[in-house]
């Protein structure tokens, strides 16, 4: 039993890196986070970028790199080491759930570093990267028709036969009054629920609401950009 405590307390195993191992493991890991951050920013395509973020795949795949490398195969280590991170409380909220895949996507890069594993810490760089690209070119998970929110702010009432309606007619596939406000004095505010057949016609279709006397105002939300806000 006191050889079996010596050896785990030694780190005894196959897995014993040399400074210059461990060097090597964090550079790697660096150049790596670095490739990871770049697909990142080159595919993002919502409304709540961070530049504190991008940064930290990258430092995140070098910290997990030397992680492991401290653990190296020491039970001792690695379990000292969780009740270490069990103290501190982290409280970073991530909204969008592509930027926690692309955590996971660093957490693994960095694994694979730490522990020498170079040729799957490069394979799998490559693997994701080349996925995250492929979702981003063809927009994969798109869904069509958008979801927009219109309102409209007029001198009058809208009407059954109104050039607003037929307008919404022609450019969505459906639509509903969400809202309506008539506090009389001829001013009157509307808030439609759209389903747009295609968002390219967006400004032909604002364009031709805009034509019309009564609107005094406008605006146009697309529900997807009102989500990542």
């Amino acid at each position: 039993m006191n050889e079996l405590w010596a050896n785990l307390e030694s780190g005894s195993g196959p897995f014993l890196a040399t400074p210059t191992d461990v060097l090597l493991s964090l550079l790697l890991a660096f150049v790596l986070g670095q490739a990871l951050a770049w697909v990142y920013y080159a595919t993002h395509t919502g409304l709540s970028y961070s530049r504190n973020f991008v940064q930290s795949l990258v430092l995140i795949t070098v910290v997990i790199a030397m992680v492991m490398a401290v653990i190296a195969n020491s039970i001792v280590t690695a379990v000292g080491l969780m009740g270490a991170l069990a103290i501190i409380r982290f409280r970073n909220m991530l909204k969008d759930t592509r930027d926690i895949a692309f955590v996971f996507c660093s957490l693994a890069i960095g694994m694979a570093c730490g522990s020498m594993r170079f040729s799957v810490a490069i394979l799998g760089t490559v693997v994701l990267s080349a996925i995250a690209f492929y979702l981003h070119k063809f927009g994969f998970g798109s869904h069509e028709p958008h979801n927009a929110f219109l309102r409209v702010r007029t001198a009058g009432p809208v009407g059954d036969g109104s050039e607003v309606l037929d307008i919404l007619g022609e450019f969505c596939r459906q639509w509903v009054l969400a809202a309506a406000n008539e506090p009389g004095k001829g001013q009157a505010e509307y808030t439609f629920h759209l389903q747009l057949h295609d968002m390219r016609r967006n400004p032909e279709m604002l364009d031709s609401l805009q034509k019309i006397e009564m609107i005094t105002d406008l605006d146009l939300t697309l529900q997807e950009q009102l989500l990542e806000i």
